[in-house]
């Protein structure tokens, strides 16, 4: 186990791993792609591009051979806001989690590589708005983004917590390096595949939420 004593602090990532988001924005900017030029899988889209930012998809789409607009990143926005807004699930088992954290009275945050509008409308999509309320931290605002540590650190000293004391919960290996270089301990959620990217960087995986709460040694 790599934990021996539950965390003071938790936390997590939004795509992937509160909101069930990944599949359904990755194949907007598959078929965006599309539109201009490059064709990509989505299982290839989300092995490229989960985890990082938009600019970052941007740059390596055009080095991919993808001819994009001067405004392509207020386009894919606009696509994947427009979707989003229709409704998508939370991800299986994090409401459980979510009780266990409160019940033994351990505070959580999220700390994401999207903006403060994409996280609005997902966790309010799933009715987990209120629980983030006043907890959460956006690489858009904070200017810092995965993997650069400072996200998570900014987030822990935010929260009053003590990083070496936290846990991050994340689901690509872009946060799992952002983690390991913040060094705290990093529990990562392969519900799609065997986490080998993941372990790669360092995080422990696991593959259903419902084992994370033994894994942070919740009581």
């Amino acid at each position: 186990m790599p934990l021996s004593a539950a965390p003071q602090l938790v936390i997590f990532d939004c795509d992937g791993v509160l909101v069930d988001s990944e599949p359904i924005t990755n194949q907007i900017l598959v078929d965006n792609l599309a539109r201009y030029g490059l064709q990509v899988s989505l299982a290839d889209c989300m092995t490229l591009f989960v985890g990082g930012t938009m600019r970052g998809v941007e740059t390596r789409a055009r080095e991919l051979g993808a001819d994009l607009p001067k405004d392509w990143i207020d386009e894919i926005y606009g696509d994947i806001y427009a979707r989003l807004r229709q409704g998508l699930p939370s991800v299986r088992g994090i409401e459980a989690v979510l009780d266990r954290l409160e019940a033994a009275d351990i505070p959580y945050c999220v700390a994401s590589n999207g903006s403060e509008e994409k996280m609005e409308i997902t966790l309010g999509a799933t009715g987990l708005a209120r629980r983030f309320e006043g907890s959460r931290f956006s690489a858009h605002t904070l200017g810092v983004a995965k993997p650069d540590p400072r996200l998570f650190l900014i987030a822990a000293e935010k929260m009053g917590g003590d990083a070496a004391h936290a846990a991050v919960i994340e689901d690509s290996p872009t946060g799992a390096k952002a983690a390991a270089r913040a060094h705290i301990p990093c529990f990562g959620y392969a519900e799609h595949d065997d986490g080998a990217r993941l372990a790669a960087e360092g995080a422990y995986v696991f593959h259903d939420m419902a084992d994370l709460p033994a894994l942070l040694r919740l009581p």
